[in-house]
């Protein structure tokens, strides 16, 4: 599919999503956000997509919400007075996916659903959503000229894109607060030591280094269970019990038994490579476990 604000590449089971506005440093968009939701939906149920690497055209990976439009520059409607329980109630309305809900979330979301895992490749300036769509992303690397910024109280406005959700739980506490209430633009190395970034690369191994950690990811791994992991891992790290983990854990660990773990077995007793069946697009039927929680 052709994008205006976004393209794709697909190789070895790596889709790489290059945000694509060089001219304007890839300032984000309503139309950014829009496709960006489309691409990871669609790979979430695409087997040809084993693992979703996201980086920038030119020296900028993302330089924030594009100000420069006309309007409300987040795409909101101003006409609107809406309250917490008009969001809940209306959640998929038009009305409010187009008028209310912050579009940076939408993208987070759609990241945080994705049954594939996801790297950031960190490649020059991520700003604002720059920086808070990263968040939603498993892994993240750094280009040694990357600056990161959680630069909203410089324009008024909060942390967006599930960001007071995601930071603190990749940072700790005081680390995001500090970084939202001063909104310092960190170097790499400034990221990394504060555990956002898991590496620092010299530009030109940036990408090379997110496709071999991706290469580890997709080889001779079970998708199903790649997915399951993703979900859980970051659904249960939430639930108030261990209780909550062992019952999904059990429910997972039961089903990829009966499929994929056949395969792992056999394959590990023969001293072979596994040749996993698997579809993300027929997963156990327990999942999505927590559209019953909700």
């Amino acid at each position: 599919m052709t994008y205006e604000t976004i393209s794709t590449h697909l190789e070895d089971r790596i889709l790489q999503v290059t945000l694509d506005r060089p001219e304007s440093m890839n300032a984000f968009t309503v139309e950014m956000a829009n496709e960006l939701v489309k691409v990871f939906n669609d790979a979430s149920k695409d087997d040809d997509v084993g693992c979703v690497i996201v980086t920038g055209a030119g020296k900028a990976f993302c330089a924030g919400m594009d100000l420069s439009v006309g309007g409300n520059v987040f795409g909101l409607d101003e006409t609107m007075r809406p309250s917490l329980e008009d969001v809940r109630s209306g959640y998929d309305n038009n009305d409010i996916v187009n008028g209310v809900r912050d579009t940076g979330g939408r993208v987070t979301l759609a990241i945080y659903e994705c049954n594939k895992p996801v790297i950031g490749a960190i490649n020059g300036a991520a700003v604002g959503i720059g920086a808070t769509m990263t968040l939603g992303m498993d892994i993240r690397l750094a280009s040694e000229k990357a600056k990161i910024g959680f630069v909203f109280g410089k324009i008024g406005v909060t942390p967006e894109a599930c960001s007071t959700w995601f930071l603190p739980r990749i940072v700790g506490m005081q680390q995001a607060l500090e970084w939202v209430y001063t909104a310092d633009i960190l170097t790499a190395e400034e990221a990394h030591a504060g555990g956002l970034v898991r590496s620092v690369h010299a530009p030109d191994d940036l990408l090379p280094a997110a496709r071999a950690l991706a290469a580890k990811i997709v080889n001779n791994r079970s998708p199903v269970a790649i997915a399951l992991a993703r979900q859980m891992m970051y659904r249960n790290s939430a639930a108030q019990s261990p209780r909550t983990a062992h019952e999904v854990d059990s429910l997972a660990m039961f089903y990829t038994s009966l499929g994929d773990g056949k395969e792992g077995v056999a394959s590990f007793l023969e001293k072979r490579d596994p040749a996993f069946t698997g579809s993300t697009n027929k997963m156990p039927p327990f999942y999505p476990w927590w559209d019953s929680e909700q």
